[in-house]
């Protein structure tokens, strides 16, 4: 923990990362080459069905792709990649017949789909665009006939102050200009489009909204299940004002006047759930070991009670503002948040604004006192900006850091897509820089597509963390989780320890600070069973505190196999982190593609592919991939069939003696995330002191 004079250091921070605010111009969706003279494919059925459960989510996407020209073409689709998602399955349906993927390493994988292709033989393949977008292949989609698809991906799905999220990603982010330029996007679901989420809690869930699709139908089964249902088929229009919100998705109607149900997938699905109010603090435990294993996997959440002492304090704010090209769409919505943000400052706060775009500029001359007539002065001059030029990051974050008040609490709020091309541009740069300042860095990060992994390894290597948000969002909602840990000071230099019971491989290997409201979430292996003793040890405003309990490590079984591809996808996720700082290292690729092979999952280095049963057999390729997938389905099913328990394993022992943080009032249908009436675009205050370290492969994860 770093301190300076003596002072523990209050930085408040907001990292804004601006996907799209508008529609975006390109969406998830069949991708044409620009110059193609044949009609685009069409996507017929788009059918996504997401299940949330024990800490994890697994969505399913299964699309009707048509061809309607005379000649076999191509199918390219183009999918954001979740936050923390994993492509874990990938199924071609050939003479009638779902064919699942198997992973390769990347080179082999296209050279397989090639060779295929060339041949004539149906194929189907899936690679990651780094942290862009998964790209889906299939071939051939026949002359006026149907291609049925389906992608399973995973990922894990927290809860911070009693609020669950899940996004569903449709908004491309648009932050790849060679795309653009070659490709155009289909984007629209012509016939039927559904979305179903099953959310089975082991702790009652009093509320459940969208904010963005007031049109869901939402179905409480009791306490602890709900159902989410999105379907254009069942949309209907009652008024102006329902045209205007509730089919934000659906196409408008064709130049002949026919009616059209077209969905279409620009804009993401984001469900909130809120868990019922007083639970206590607790620890939970969900644990798999396959039959016959002596090795299992585990995820062990830690959700902290409210008992952080509160602070306040006064602080400075530097605004850095990206006025880029790629900005150029947002630039009012950026204007409208600077000024609201600045609107909310205090007497005795102060103000900076920097710009960047091929290099950093000054709108302020230092500091300026936030009074009526300087913030009115400086808002007018935001509303007035003009895009232009590329995206100088770096330059326009180290003009922030440079004239810093040492005595006084700074907020730096950044506001950008993320994606610099000018100047430096490399990760390292960025930690170097901050390491340099003893300061933190909180992201907000909104949008797909924006370089996150960047961005968030910038607030990792100074010990802070990242909410992402999508423009589908309730903002207001964001902000008060985000504000919340302001008032309260932050648990720091947190560590974990479990005895009695053999446990390796943790993910993450550093837990760093947790703030108010925030769990910890450790994924891991074990082996044996029986008692285990688990001590937290953390560092609150200057002492030390720890929080024990005792449970049981399972001794077999568990209906959670897909731990095993969650533990594997955040340990690659680590060794990723680590090649984005140090650079391209052969034993951390190798080891990427290891577990991406041993565990069926699509990495910057594995792709998964499709061929037909006996051409898998003819590469000599084993099904692996089949037989987890079918272990996974099994699990699943089984669990169904069971009413959802909770997961607590400390109630002989509890660790935390008070409730955990949580948010009140409002309801399933409440403005705000749950309550809240004020839309504030952006204004975050966060407690932190500096730090200085080399990044590992920690991550604060929410």
């Amino acid at each position: 923990m770093g301190f300076r004079n003596g002072f523990t250091r209050l930085l408040a921070g907001l990292v804004l990362l601006l996907g799209s605010m508008t529609t975006p111009a390109l969406a998830a969706g069949l991708m044409t080459p620009a110059n193609s003279s044949l009609p685009p494919l069409q996507i017929r059925e788009q059918h996504v069905t997401v299940d949330v459960e024990d800490g994890y989510a697994i969505t399913e996407v299964e699309q009707v792709f048509h061809n309607p020209n005379d000649q076999d073409l191509e199918a390219y689709y183009r999918f954001p990649v979740p936050e923390r998602g994993t492509v874990a399955e990938f199924t071609v349906w050939i003479d009638g017949k779902p064919v699942i993927g198997e992973v390769l390493e990347k080179q082999q994988a296209r050279q397989v789909y090639e060779q295929e292709k060339a041949a004539g033989r149906e194929a189907g393949l899936t690679e990651k665009d780094s942290y862009k977008a998964f790209d889906v292949r299939v071939q051939p989609v026949r002359a006026g006939q149907d291609t049925r698809v389906r992608l399973v991906y995973m990922q894990p799905a927290f809860v911070d102050t009693g609020i669950g999220r899940y996004v569903y990603p449709l908004e491309e982010g648009g932050v790849d200009e060679k795309k653009l330029a070659f490709w155009t996007a289909n984007n629209s679901v012509e016939e039927h489009f559904s979305f179903t989420l099953n959310l089975r809690s082991g702790y009652p869930v009093d509320a459940l909204r969208l904010p963005k699709h007031p049109e869901a139908q939402i179905q409480q089964l009791d306490p602890q299940q709900w159902q989410v249902k999105l379907d254009n088929r069942a949309a209907t229009v009652t008024s102006k004002e329902d045209e205007n919100s509730e089919r934000a998705n659906f196409a408008p109607p064709p130049a002949n006047g026919q009616p059209t149900n077209a969905f279409t997938l620009n804009q993401d699905i984001v469900v909130y759930w809120r868990h019922q109010q007083d639970l206590p603090g607790s620890v939970d435990l969900v644990a798999y070991k396959a039959p016959g294993k002596d090795r299992g996997t585990f995820m062990l959440s830690i959700t902290p009670g409210d008992d952080l002492p509160a602070i306040s304090t006064g602080s400075d704010w530097v605004f850095v503002l990206d006025i880029s090209g790629s900005m150029n769409a947002k630039l009012a919505t950026l204007a409208d948040g600077v000024s609201q943000a600045l609107g909310k400052l205090r007497g005795g706060d102060r103000f900076r604004i920097v710009l960047f775009d091929d290099r950093a500029e000054e709108l302020t001359n230092g500091f300026v006192d936030a009074t009526p007539d300087s913030i009115r002065r400086y808002t007018d001059k935001v509303m007035q900006l003009k895009s232009r030029g590329g995206t100088n990051l770096f330059g326009g974050l180290s003009l922030a850091l440079k004239p810093l008040d040492a005595d006084r609490p700074t907020g730096i709020v950044l506001v950008t897509d993320g994606v610099a091309n000018v100047g430096k541009t490399q990760q390292k740069d960025f930690i170097d820089l901050l390491e340099s300042h003893d300061v933190r860095l909180f992201t907000f990060v909104m949008g797909n597509s924006s370089n996150r992994p960047m961005l968030t390894a910038m607030t990792d290597a100074s010990n802070g963390f990242a909410i992402s948000v999508s423009n589908s969002d309730d903002i207001a909602g964001q902000i008060l989780n985000a504000t919340a840990k302001l008032t309260h000071q932050a648990m720091n230099d947190v560590e974990i320890d479990i005895d009695g019971v053999r446990t390796a491989n943790l993910q993450p290997q550093r837990v760093g600070s947790i703030y108010h409201g925030r769990q910890i979430v450790l994924l891991g292996h074990y082996w044996g069973d029986g008692p285990a003793k688990v001590t937290l040890r953390a560092n609150v405003g200057g002492q030390d505190k720890q929080y024990k309990t005792r449970f049981d490590f399972p001794v077999t079984g568990g209906d959670n196999p897909e731990l095993d591809r969650l533990w594997a996808y955040a340990t690659i996720q680590g060794m990723q982190r680590e090649i984005n700082y140090f650079g391209e290292e052969k034993d951390l690729q190798q080891g990427i593609v290891d577990l991406g092979l041993e565990y069926g999952l699509v990495t910057n280095y594995t792709s998964m592919v499709v061929l037909r049963d006996e051409v898998f057999a003819e590469y000599d390729i084993e099904r692996r991939n089949a037989k987890r997938r079918d272990i996974e389905k099994l699990a699943k099913a089984q669990r169904q069939t069971k009413a959802p328990t909770s997961n607590r394993v400390d109630q002989a022992q509890p660790m935390y003696t008070s409730n955990q943080p949580s948010y009140s009032g409002g309801g399933a249908g409440s403005g705000g995330a749950f309550g809240i009436s004020a839309l504030l675009p952006f204004l975050i205050l966060l407690i932190g002191g500096g730090l200085r370290r080399k990044p590992d492969n920690s991550e604060n994860i929410l």
